[in-house]
């Protein structure tokens, strides 16, 4: 207990040097973006006067750190500022959207996980034989097929023509069928985007589980009676998981990015829409916040990889 006391303590006393780092980065980069949002506001026939009035009031016209700073202090109360006209609270509009995108990225994630679990264990069960051969050409081809082409592809082959088995236009279902109508809408961005990670942690599953059943505790134990089945439920699958939930807590970064492209493939009013929509409106606000927000759940993400690292190997004690 103490040693997880220790590395919560770690990780939590770092988070907000991360998110300062991260907060830094956006905010210079959208600086330097080519754009004025002024001009997009008013529109490029409005007077220089005009325009200057407009930053002046948003505090557009004060030195890059004075922004900064003014930009840290809300965001410390959480206060993302306002979008463009027609104003709103940014804090709003990434509540109304990220839940979509948190939804998408847990279904991939359980996708991943079932599908990397079930294959890399046969694969490792069977290995060099024709099941672990089959599972070897499927996840190279996944590995291959990129998120975008893939989401295409599922809504040409299961959602068209109109009237076919899943929905394409957002979540028209959800609010009409319930929960079903949910799983149905959110079935075909969920297998896009977890599929290609799926992939690519079969291999890693079935390497880690390759290692520890050519370990001697392995033969020792079945040399003395016990069931083959036990000692790979109990200490193989066990110790081999180390390396996997490491490596998806790393692709949980590579999930929130894609579900921002899959987003706008299946017509999802997620953080994806929000992000594109502030960039091509110039709203420097609503981009800040909806970068921040993806990259705070990604380091929050970690941590909670780094506890269940701890979980599934006590033996580890230096964090």
């Amino acid at each position: 207990m103490s040693t997880l006391l220790r590395l919560l303590g770690r990780r939590i006393a770092v988070l907000p040097f991360m998110l300062l780092g991260v907060t830094i980065l956006v905010f210079l980069v959208l600086q330097v973006a080519p754009g004025d949002p002024a001009t997009f506001v008013l529109g490029p026939d409005a007077s220089e006067d005009a325009k200057n009035a407009w930053r002046e009031a948003r505090g557009l016209n004060d030195p890059l750190i004075i922004q900064f700073f003014h930009y840290v202090a809300r965001l410390v109360t959480l206060n993302f500022g306002v979008t463009n006209p027609p104003e709103e609270p940014v804090g709003i509009r990434i509540a109304a959207a990220f839940p979509v995108t948190l939804q998408l990225t847990l279904l991939g994630v359980l996708i991943a996980v079932v599908i990397s679990l079930v294959l890399g264990i046969l694969g490792a069960l069977y290995r060099d034989k024709w099941p672990d051969q089959l599972i070897r050409v499927f996840s190279i081809a996944a590995i291959a097929t990129p998120s975008f082409w893939l989401g295409i592809l599922l809504i040409q082959w299961f959602a068209l023509p109109k009237g076919s088995l899943f929905p394409v236009g957002g979540m028209a279902w959800a609010e009409q069928y319930g929960f079903v109508g949910w799983a149905y809408s959110m079935a075909l961005p969920a297998v896009a985007l977890g599929l290609p990670v799926a992939a690519s942690l079969i291999r890693v599953v079935r390497t880690s589980m390759v290692e520890e059943l050519d370990k001697d505790y392995v033969r020792t134990a079945i040399g003395n009676g016990v069931p083959y089945r036990t000692v790979v439920a109990k200490n193989v699958l066990r110790n081999a998981l180390v390396t996997p939930v490491t490596v998806l807590g790393l692709r949980v970064g590579y999930l929130l990015g894609g579900a921002i492209v899959i987003e706008r493939i299946f017509d999802l009013k997620g953080m994806g829409g929000l992000i594109i929509n502030g960039l091509n409106g110039k709203d420097v606000n609503l981009v800040a916040g909806g970068v921040i927000t993806i990259a705070a759940t990604f380091v929050l993400v970690n941590i909670v990889v780094d506890v269940l690292y701890l979980l599934i190997n006590p033996r580890i004690r230096t964090v």
